[in-house]
């Protein structure tokens, strides 16, 4: 930290911004490129810091609050962010000025946190924390791959006529693909440029008359070049500078959220710039009737090995010594059996008793916990198939008998519900939703610090916008759009609650997606009303019809029980 700051006062500056992200602003990145936690050690997924000569803040939502008082309350002082912005806490009567890596931030970004009284930013063109991190870990080239028009359900010359009829509508010359998800979708391929999702690091340049010019590393894409250079004209990622600055005298289109400065700064010295939310997010959200059965079947696939653990914990937590960590070990065991399974689509969240408050908890050798009888385990997983994403989440009773925890359990399943219910019109928007979901706990003084539900991509980013249902989504619901429905209840130092299924709207109503059993021994019956114990019973009589014939004899009780209806 200290040489950190001897960089600060060299590069003439009072402090150092240090985003999350990477350059290709992902969410999940490779650990070469975790910044933040080389000089925080804060492991959360979001966040940011402000290192200033004589103090060092550490900004996260409300998902990370504990997490990073844990990790990083020492050395820094933890900021929940929307309940404070760097506005509130960085108030200064003389003027002083951040230093910032302009490829790591975007206007937005910049605009949104950072345009106070007294504070000027200066972009730096090298990173500082690149400058020290000496002995980086190193990542390992990995190989783009296609995706057949079967998995895709698209061919990317119908999505590129897509783009070109914005381009033409908007009068625009230039779309800038900037982000690598969307790259990925455009091109109907995939990598392994992220720990969690087949996303491709690499750049995209989409003219009006539907020219492709792709910048990336060639290595990557070595096994595909035949294919990929009849669609687009590939470049070098190094390239890209110089193709980005002879562009003249043309209307380009920017990712308002994955557009670096750095970027903007070089297409804007010689063009106009519409900087605002790719296209292709909107294009993306809205999945085609191929995505949506895939989708089905790689959550069956999930609701099998998800259920398969469910039985075993519940049977075996008071025989056998369980840890968090052998706990959601065993549930990958359990997703490996099926060979279209890839690998997790985030890190597992497996918490028990006050671990479980922790919202976004990363079990650890120095935090692992024997599950304990009396306690509860929350587990929230998911994973990558070839064909879907998935994400869900179930709180499980170890015996509890607290009637505060079963209380709080119902109220969140009842909000759970709302959200299953809801009615979806042109209209709707996710923070009408989002009401529904907290109004049971309000009731009772009680709410959760994040949002209720959050877009999900195809074999893609678990977290895709731009749609969502949280306090501030203002993004029209549409038929074709994956989400989850995760409400919960966070009591620190004791428990954790969350029951998360993935939705999709289909014909102005959701549908479930998940398929495995919600915690009966955790509901207070006489809270839920007849329609919401009608719900409860169809859905577990739904999954008792689609998960029967893969449970084998020895399950086949424990399964029954878990799927019997409350009377």
């Amino acid at each position: 930290m200290e040489r950190l700051k001897k960089l600060i006062t060299n590069q003439k500056v009072n402090g150092y911004i240090i985003p999350k992200n990477d350059e290709y602003f992902n969410e999940y990145i490779h650990e070469s490129k975790d910044r933040l936690k080389f000089i925080s050690n804060f492991s959360g997924s979001a966040g940011f810091a402000v290192i200033l000569k004589n103090k060092n803040y550490l900004f996260v939502d409300g998902r990370y609050t504990i997490q990073a008082e844990k990790q990083a309350g020492k050395k820094f002082k933890i900021i929940t962010i929307p309940k404070k912005l760097p506005k509130d806490v960085l108030k200064f009567k003389k003027k002083i000025i951040l230093g910032f890596d302009p490829k790591l931030q975007t206007q937005k970004q910049l605009n949104y946190l950072f345009k106070i009284k007294n504070v000027d930013l200066k972009p730096i063109n090298f990173n500082l924390i690149d400058s020290l991190w000496l002995k980086k870990p190193r990542e390992k080239l990995k190989k783009f791959f296609f995706l057949s028009d079967k998995i895709s359900g698209m061919n990317s010359k119908k999505k590129v006529f897509k783009l070109r009829k914005f381009l033409i509508k908007n009068k625009c010359d230039y779309l800038f693909v900037s982000a690598p998800e969307n790259v990925a979708w455009i091109l109907n391929i995939r990598g392994h440029d992220s720990s969690f999702s087949p996303t491709t690091n690499a750049r995209l340049f989409i003219d009006k008359e539907g020219r492709l010019d792709l910048f990336a590393n060639p290595k990557k894409l070595s096994s595909i070049t035949n294919i990929l250079s009849k669609k687009a004209f590939l470049h070098k990622e190094s390239k890209l500078d110089e193709f980005a600055s002879k562009i003249s005298n043309k209307i380009i289109w920017l990712d308002s959220q994955s557009c670096s400065i750095y970027y903007k700064n070089i297409l804007e010295k010689k063009n106009k710039i519409i900087e605002k939310i790719d296209p292709t997010y909107f294009f993306k959200a809205i999945k085609n009737t191929t995505e949506i059965k895939n989708t089905k079947k790689s959550h069956l696939i999930d609701g099998v090995a998800l259920t398969k653990f469910i039985l075993w914990l519940k049977k075996n937590f008071k025989k056998r010594k369980i840890t968090e960590i052998s706990a959601q070990n065993k549930l990958e065991s359990f997703r490996k059996k099926n060979v279209s399974y890839k690998y997790p689509s985030f890190s597992t969240i497996s918490g028990s008793g006050p671990n479980s408050a922790i919202i976004h908890y990363k079990a650890s050798v120095k935090t692992n916990r024997f599950l304990k009888s009396g306690e509860l385990y929350l587990v929230d997983s998911g994973g990558q198939y070839l064909f879907g994403t998935t994400d869900v989440t179930r709180t499980i009773s170890l015996d509890n008998k607290s009637k505060f925890a079963k209380n709080v359990f119902t109220r969140v399943l009842k909000g759970h519900i709302a959200v299953s219910n809801s009615k979806i019109n042109k209209n709707t928007t996710g923070n009408q939703i989002d009401k529904n979901a907290r109004k049971f706990l309000k009731e009772v003084n009680l709410d959760y610090p994040h949002g209720t539900g959050h877009g999900v991509g195809y074999f893609s980013n678990v977290h895709e916008g731009p749609h969502s249902i949280s306090k501030n989504s203002k993004i029209p619901l549409k038929n074709g759009m994956i989400l989850s429905n995760e409400p919960g209840f966070y009591k620190e130092n004791y428990f954790g609650i969350r029951i998360e299924n993935l939705i999709y709207i289909n014909r102005n109503k959701f549908e479930e997606l998940t398929i495995a059993p919600i915690e009966k021994d955790l509901i207070n019956k006489e809270i839920l009303s007849s329609d919401e114990l009608k719900w409860l019973n169809n859905y577990h009589k739904k999954v008792k019809k689609k998960l029967s014939k893969y449970i084998t004899q020895g399950e086949k009780r424990d399964f029954n029980n878990a799927c019997l209806p409350i009377k």
